[in-house]
């Protein structure tokens, strides 16, 4: 490790907006760092609906640039993470008394043409009791309304994009935060510390991009000074999005987006094949000090929201995995935290012609969008050597069209005939492609090493901690793979146990 390092581009926070920025600045030819204090991924952008969507809801709230550029977006992203990502049809069943047909005919409509050409199919009226599969919902709910949007593995969005900043040549740090950073010398002066071990490193930087997430405020706040003096600095609202996890609740692969009587929506999404993911309340939060955590309140609040659906009622007794995630939103003023604005909002500080430009808000759908504006709100102080270039590159895995999915999953299947058919289904879409690279000459499963249930294997275990940053249980648990939903509690021990003595040796 050198004692200096000199960056065109220092980005702080290794959530899907730190690692889409870095990805396209290296990318473009920037010499390009990214630290990162705790595990990547490791709050927002791990905790969402793990939706690709423009945000139907946001229509009534008028947020039209938002929502076309997030259509837009959903199209880039099903290109170039094809692997991770696919589509998802969701229902709408109406209920008299909560938003009239012509008005989620109008919303619909919308939504259907205003992101410019789309490839999934448009929206429609169904009758819910001629779904192909049991609906699950009550008898007397009988019409509905179809549409498209996609789902989309939210933490290996942020490890892929962070291997792809690394192949273009960037530098990054994981578990390293930034101690103290400095306008001198015609440079940021930066002192990062890993947290691990306390040992520091200088480097220097002609700018830095504060993409903190949920502390975006307390860094813009130490990183200009001169503007806190002044009252001058930015505000973010906090608010926490709960999500709870239950046993599969209908059959079908679509999703359902159900209409809440205080007029927000809750999703029920098909889950790692056993599971339905519901979600998300919209609660303030005052400060990150003890992390996000779900309520009691927000648990009965979905199961409520649910249970007013289906025939069989949800029980908190079900609730097999609960998280909570924060999103660090533009402070508009708002009083209700559902209609605060999920569009993003770069905010640049300048002084000795350094700047600092620090991200507000954002979605997980228009992260690359969001990275292209960062560059470009740049340009006065860095100049790049190529234009804009992600939506054209696979991420890593992902380089085969998304219409030939079922053909790469088919060929992987066929090269590893003894091993077992989900368990590949699986590994490929969490890797992709570089499921090759973790399997390699492997034919039988006593190749693939311990087998520490849940489809978690030795080998791919190896592959996270070498190639993907991880280092804990719950990074590769719970992040890197879904593979702890699927394991019992004293599998999770033991995998735990596993790693502290590997770490020990």
């Amino acid at each position: 490790m050198k004692n200096s390092d000199s960056y065109d581009i220092l980005i702080i926070g290794g959530g899907i907006n730190g690692a889409g920025v870095a990805r396209d600045a290296a990318g473009r030819g920037l010499s390009v760092a990214l630290c990162e204090q705790s595990d990547f991924a490791g709050a927002t952008s791990s905790a969402s609906t793990k939706l690709i969507h423009g945000g139907l809801r946001y229509l009534e709230y008028y947020e039209f640039r938002l929502v076309a550029e997030a259509l837009a977006e959903r199209e880039h992203l099903l290109n170039i993470a094809p692997h991770i990502s696919w589509p998802l049809r969701f229902v709408m069943p109406h209920v008299k008394g909560l938003r009239p047909r012509w008005m989620i005919r109008l919303g619909l409509w919308l939504y259907d043409h205003i992101g410019g050409r789309i490839s999934l199919p448009h929206s429609k009226s169904i009758a819910l009791d001629r779904m192909a599969n049991p609906s699950g919902l009550r008898k007397d709910i009988t019409r509905g309304f179809a549409y498209s949007d996609a789902w989309v593995d939210d933490a290996r969005l942020v490890i892929l994009n962070l291997l792809s900043a690394q192949e273009h040549g960037a530098d990054i740090f994981a578990r390293t935060r930034l101690v103290s950073a400095v306008r001198s010398n015609g440079a940021w002066q930066c002192e990062l510390e890993q947290v691990a071990t306390g040992s520091r490193r200088t480097v220097t930087a002609r700018a830095i991009v504060n993409s903190a997430g949920p502390w975006v405020a307390k860094m813009d706040q130490l990183l200009n000074p001169h503007v806190q003096e002044r009252g001058e600095h930015a505000a973010v609202k906090l608010v926490r999005g709960s999500h709870i996890v239950v046993p599969r609740l209908f059959a079908g692969e679509h999703a359902y987006i159900l209409q809440n009587d205080d007029k927000r929506i809750v999703f029920m999404i098909p889950y790692e094949n056993d599971y339905t993911l519901i979600g998300t309340t919209d609660v303030p939060q005052e400060n990150m000090d003890n992390g996000a955590r779900i309520t009691v309140e927000e648990e009965a609040y979905l199961l409520r929201a649910v249970n007013a659906y289906l025939v069989k009622p949800v029980q908190h007794e079900d609730i097999v995995w609960r998280y909570a995630g924060v999103r660090p939103l533009f402070d508009d003023q708002s009083d209700n935290p559902s209609a605060v604005t999920r569009d993003y909002t770069l905010v640049v500080q300048e002084s000795d012609q350094l700047p600092c430009l620090s991200v507000y808000g954002g979605k997980i759908t228009t992260y690359r969008r969001l990275a292209e504006s960062v560059l470009d709100k740049l340009t006065p102080w860095i100049k790049t050597k190529r234009g804009s270039w992600t939506a054209g590159e696979a991420l890593p895995g992902g380089e085969f069209e998304r219409v030939n999915r079922a053909g790469q999953l088919d060929l992987l299947q066929k090269k590893y005939p003894q091993l077992d058919q989900h368990f590949l289904t699986r590994l490929f879409g969490r890797h992709g492609l570089n499921a090759y690279e973790i399997l390699r000459e492997a034919q039988t499963k006593a190749e693939l090493g311990r087998d520490f249930g849940g489809g978690l294997v030795e080998r791919e275990v190896a592959y996270l901690l070498l190639n993907e940053w991880a280092r804990d249980a719950d990074d590769i648990l719970w992040r890197r793979t879904k593979c702890g939903l699927h394991m019992s509690e004293q599998q999770r021990t033991a995998f735990a146990e596993y790693l502290a003595a590997k770490a020990a040796n």
